[in-house]
């Protein structure tokens, strides 16, 4: 495709998006990246690891996107595995990244903060480095495995800190992050922009409410998210304890969907706290699945804890349950009150007894119930649709491609003869 042109605007340019944390085109976030992309007339290429149930093919070209995938086994057993995981996923990254070829842009999206190594190497090769930092890891180290600030805390900081120099253009989720970028980064403000992330509205459409899932309650409260250490799972059933044993109320079922590192011992703590008959867990689901959930649900959960991490973190769980116009419980976050606003009830940071409240005052009354989820569609219809993310994600490519010539109109080496 290399000199193909596009309506007649010159040549293609070509973008490569790189992936290590999710597969594409599960990934949601980057796969609406790619499809901007694609609208706008670019040719689109994404390397990522193979998925274990979907995304399963080493290749693939979707909606006209190719995608190189590689196989890819999870980290286990600490800084070794994270050590040998990410050793393969750069190993793989640059084999796949030759069989591309040259390219307009290099798209790295962490974590990890070490796919600035296969971007100076395309760098060198004539593309423009865009770094999309969906997570801030060393927010992400310290919430996640509580060792402090250790020798391992200064390396994910020293990483953050080459790939920040090594980007041409900046894409930040939030402005939180935005101003992470700024002043810890040493960015320039206008070489960073704000890309959030913003439901996929042809995947949550909602459904006619299906009472049967409340398993013979009046009121469904659902969660919906990954279920890690820093995602709060223990502190929603915790307060389900304390709404059930302190507050008295049994009128209730409620389902948390989705899976992570901590299923397993999330579904053993509702165990222990004698939740059996009030909590089901389902793992993923289909989305027309999810779709007859959240159209159902009375409630939604958002219980992520405050922490370096989440406080200045956009949940996408939020933003989803927004979309299908239901109220939430939140725990008091900076960056969740941007996103939610008036859709959510907030307890006191990391309170599982306020947080229970929260849910009881909700369930008294629909009406507040009803203006919550409408006042959540009308910002996730507004400044926070996919649309403003659009134009802020082709204006950061404009800026990274400024003064640089498509490889596909630069003119092909040639090997020199010898003299003879």
């Amino acid at each position: 495709m290399s000199g193909k042109t596009t309506g007649g605007a010159g040549p293609t340019r070509r973008a490569l998006i790189l992936v290590e944390n999710l597969s594409v085109p599960f990934d949601r976030r980057v796969w609406q990246e790619c499809t901007t992309l694609r609208d706008a007339g670019w040719e689109v290429h994404v390397i990522c690891p193979r998925g274990e149930k979907r995304d399963t093919e080493p290749e693939a070209l979707i909606d006209g996107i190719r995608i190189h995938r590689y196989p890819l086994r999870a980290a286990t057993g600490g800084p070794a595995g994270y050590l040998r995981e990410y050793g393969t996923a750069l190993w793989h990254t640059v084999r796949l990244a030759r069989k591309v070829g040259p390219v307009d842009v290099v798209h790295a999206c962490n974590p990890p903060d070490l796919l600035f190594l296969p971007a100076l190497w395309l760098k060198r090769r004539g593309a423009r480095f865009v770094f999309d930092q969906h997570d801030l890891v060393p927010e992400l180290y310290l919430s996640r495995f509580d060792r402090g600030k250790d020798l391992l805390y200064r390396a994910v900081c020293a990483l953050e800190r080459r790939t920040y120099r090594a980007a041409d253009i900046v894409l930040a989720t939030n402005e939180s992050y935005r101003d992470v970028a700024v002043s810890r980064g040493g960015r320039r403000p206008q070489d960073v922009f704000v890309v959030r992330s913003a439901p996929d509205t042809a995947r949550f459409q909602p459904v006619a409410p299906e009472p049967e899932l409340k398993r013979g309650k009046p009121h469904l409260l659902c969660y919906l998210g990954v279920m890690g250490p820093q995602d709060g799972v223990d502190y929603a059933l915790r307060a389900l304890a304390k709404l059930r044993d302190e507050l008295g109320r049994t009128d209730w079922h409620a389902v948390f969907v989705g899976g992570g590192d901590t299923f397993d011992a999330m579904v053993r703590l509702s165990h222990e706290l004698g939740l059996d008959d009030q909590v089901q867990f389902t793992g993923r689901i289909p989305d027309a699945d999810l779709a007859r959930y959240l159209s159902t649900a009375d409630v939604c959960l958002s219980p992520d804890p405050h922490n370096p991490l989440n406080d200045v973190s956009t949940m996408n769980k939020v933003l989803e349950y927004m979309v299908m116009g239901r109220p939430m419980v939140s725990f008091d976050l900076k960056e969740a009150r941007v996103s939610a606003g008036d859709a959510a009830v907030y307890a006191p940071a990391n309170d599982e007894a306020e947080f229970a409240k929260g849910i009881a005052l909700l369930l008294d009354d629909p009406a507040l119930r009803d203006r919550m989820g409408k006042a959540g569609q009308e910002r996730i219809g507004g400044r926070l649709s996919w649309r403003h993310s659009q134009e802020s994600l082709l204006a950061a490519y404009e800026a990274a491609c400024r003064d640089h010539v498509p490889v596909a109109a630069r003119a092909p080496r040639t090997r020199r003869r010898p003299l003879r």
